[in-house]
């Protein structure tokens, strides 16, 4: 093999020999050399080195990693002059690798000799969450991930045991609606009018840029049945509700899309979407958009529930931005958000089909066939926003087959991206709204 450096598309690097992690603390900079399929265990890097390590920010990455010197031989050698972790599932052969915020790759016959370089353990294999269709087995891994990070013993209804708040009335009533395939906005409109939050978050939705509603919004009832319409005001509603159930965590990956940006982005995509596909039965765009509005949600039960563990949980999303996220949240805390997020939602009776949604959204084929379709949606959703950068999570292809499975074609679904693209301002502004009240 000769020695060459280049940039590569992230999405072909998935088989790539090696990795190699930026990290620093006070005493500077350290790579680290690892398996490139495998996750970096950030605690047993520090008790290999003796050091307290962090990944650097994914924007120093990429800068760091774009830097001009580096597309050359020479700079590849200082770079590997920097001290070096090299984990013991390393081939010592030969040397070919990526850097996974920006694509750089480079190849060697053989690392130079590195006389400080550590050598030891630090890369685990990621192990896939136990995917269970029976809302009791997600329960039971609720309780022992709980118990065994928390101080709780969980003796009574799991439910009780959280400590979560409970939906207010109006929003008990709003779930009640959204369940009632009979009602309308006849049996709508007083109940956004009994709340005066919900009213005035109802008419700061119609007159915002993205509705473009022609002539001024003067009441509840115009805002409602001329603008938004039924289904997008109880949707709307109930991502307000979760959202003030519980509140946003602060030490987030850093340089993450923002919750309620993800949650209008992915709801709109998939909106857009349940639109256009051609399957029977057809998706209800309503349900489409209230799954992809929520699809995050068990993300912000996990910050509830861990929050001495949610920091910890942050930076070793940030080490690992190749894996999907719900495998280092399996790691580290040993319960995802999707397991989670769809078990509360389920709890609180919220529509079969948008709980199904939540909790089988990376891996749709568990789902239950007439309910599989929303699960798919934020599936190809949340892929193609992330190809975007409108979303958290590694760039991967979609499988062989997508979006056909859903009746849909590519030229569909690059006009559905490219219109949200082209309204992203107007809804950040919609998010703005949510972030506000969230």
């Amino acid at each position: 093999m000769s020695v060459g450096v280049s940039v590569q598309p992230l999405i072909e690097m998935a088989d790539a020999g090696i990795r190699i992690v930026l990290l620093h603390d006070r005493a500077g900079k350290l790579l680290a050399l690892l398996p490139g399929r495998k996750m970096l265990d950030l605690s047993r890097l520090c008790q290999l080195t003796g050091r307290e390590l962090q990944p650097v920010k994914g924007e120093d990455a990429r800068r760091f990693f774009n830097q001009p010197g580096l597309q050359s031989e020479t700079g590849l050698t200082q770079l590997l002059s920097l001290p070096l972790a090299i984990d013991s599932g390393y081939a010592e052969a030969e040397v070919k690798g990526y850097e996974p915020h920006t694509g750089w790759c480079f190849s060697l016959p053989h690392l130079p000799r590195h006389e400080q370089a550590v050598r030891g353990d630090f890369a685990v294999l990621p192990q896939e969450p136990r995917e269970a269709a029976a809302g009791a087995d997600d329960a039971a891994v609720i309780t022992r991930a709980v118990e065994r990070f928390t101080s709780l013993r969980v003796q009574q209804r799991l439910e009780d045991t959280l400590g979560l708040p409970g939906l207010s009335e109006t929003m008990q009533l709003i779930v009640k609606l959204r369940s009632d395939a009979g009602a309308g906005v006849d049996d709508l409109v007083p109940v956004v009018k009994r709340d005066p939050s919900l009213s005035a978050q109802v008419m700061g939705w119609a007159s915002s840029p993205y509705y473009a509603a022609p002539g001024k919004v003067r009441s509840i009832e115009d805002a409602i049945i001329r603008v938004l319409g039924f289904d997008l005001v109880i949707n709307l509603a109930l991502g307000v509700a979760m959202g003030q159930v519980l509140k946003l965590p602060e030490d987030t990956p850093r340089g993450s899309v923002s919750y309620w940006d993800q949650a209008v982005y992915t709801a709109t995509l998939c909106e857009q979407l349940a639109r256009h596909a051609k399957v029977e039965p057809k998706p209800r765009p309503g349900l489409a958009y209230l799954g992809g509005l929520l699809h995050n949600f068990g993300y912000l039960v996990l910050g509830h529930l861990f929050p001495p563990h949610f920091s910890r949980l942050s930076r070793y999303i940030e080490a690992n931005p190749h894996l999907e996220q719900r495998l280092v949240e399996q790691a580290v805390l040993h319960v995802t958000r999707e397991q989670i997020g769809g078990w509360l939602l389920d709890s609180w009776k919220l529509p079969s089909e948008v709980c199904a949604a939540v909790r089988f959204q990376q891996e749709p084929e568990h789902a239950d066939e007439d309910e599989r379709i929303y699960a798919q949606l934020i599936y190809l959703s949340s892929r193609l926003l992330r190809s975007r950068g409108l979303s958290d999570g590694p760039h991967t292809a979609c499988p062989q087959g997508w979006p056909e499975a859903l009746g849909l074609d590519e030229a569909q679904v690059n006009a559905c991206l490219d219109d949200l693209c082209s309204s992203a301002d107007s809804l950040a502004e919609l998010s703005g709204m949510f972030k506000k009240r969230g």
